[in-house]
């Protein structure tokens, strides 16, 4: 994988994840996320269950077309063991459910949806406009008072120019992994799309997270077709309401075009609240 310019603050880890066997996975230090090296970004492990998910019982000419993942609680840099059942499968549709373990903990459950794949003479409906052009080579991203030598510099970031993760929303930026999700295995254009997906309402930084906690409770991603190549981008924006709660919507694009969406329940509340 090229992995275009030096991070800031470059991690040694050669993937997110080590396995070590029968559902069970090592975490490296790439996988923490920007608020704790302790804690893991919500990219990696959701798209470790997209994979088991897509691993089990896998079925000829079906695809996994949404997943949904409830972070149950924050999920640390350390071993994690997974299990992936079939809740209901029928001739066309199936859904499928998974847990999430660290030291016996929960903390993560996942649902997806696996589809039989739409006929070729299904319509190509792309409502939203065209994704704007990946920017050239870019500095590495900072984001203010967030731990760097993780996940967001395991990742490499296009933003458009003159934005970055300081920047108020609605927010675009186009992003690639620069390691595998697993040593030794090939990513998948779901595992891809997945270890971006938390990053959305991120990409739209319009809550201020300083001052106040805000954090998403869960990430839903729907494809209405799976993503080619590398490089995505999300275009993001957020809506919030006083005595509600936040809700980051982000469109994903590839170099074709529009493939899905993302979306994030956001709970805003004072720090120190108990959550």
């Amino acid at each position: 994988m090229n992995t275009g310019p030096s991070p800031l603050s470059a991690t040694t880890a050669n993937a997110f994840y080590h396995d070590l066997g029968n559902g069970r996975f090592a975490s490296s230090p790439a996988t923490a996320g920007p608020w704790s090296a302790k804690t893991q970004h919500g990219g990696p492990p959701s798209a470790l269950m997209g994979r088991a998910m897509e691993q089990h019982a896998p079925r000829r000419g079906m695809r996994i077309a949404r997943v949904t993942v409830e972070l149950l609680r924050p999920v640390p840099v350390a071993d994690l063991e997974l299990e992936v059942r079939t809740v209901r499968s029928g001739g066309r549709t199936e859904i499928l459910e998974g847990e999430m373990t660290s030291g016996g903990t929960p903390v993560l459950v996942a649902r997806a949806w696996r589809l039989v794949a739409s006929p070729p003479e299904t319509p190509s409906l792309c409502p939203a406009p065209a994704a704007p052009q990946r920017p050239g080579p870019q500095a590495p991203h900072t984001m203010a008072a967030a731990h760097l030598e993780g996940y967001v510099s395991a990742m490499e970031w296009r933003f458009e120019p003159g934005k970055g993760f300081d920047s108020l929303g609605p927010g675009t930026a186009w992003a690639r992994q620069r390691i595998p999700l697993v040593e030794g295995a090939q990513d998948t254009p779901l595992t891809r799309a997945l270890t971006l997906a938390d990053s959305s309402w991120a990409v739209a930084f319009e809550l201020d997270h300083h001052a106040g906690l805000v954090i998403n409770t869960d990430i839903t991603l729907a494809l209405h077709r799976d993503p080619v190549g590398e490089w995505l981008c999300l275009r993001s924006d957020t809506a919030a309401s006083p005595a509600g709660s936040g809700l980051a919507l982000g469109q994903l694009d590839d170099a074709i075009g529009d493939c899905g969406r993302v979306l994030q329940t956001l709970l805003v509340t004072e720090r120190g609240t108990r959550t």
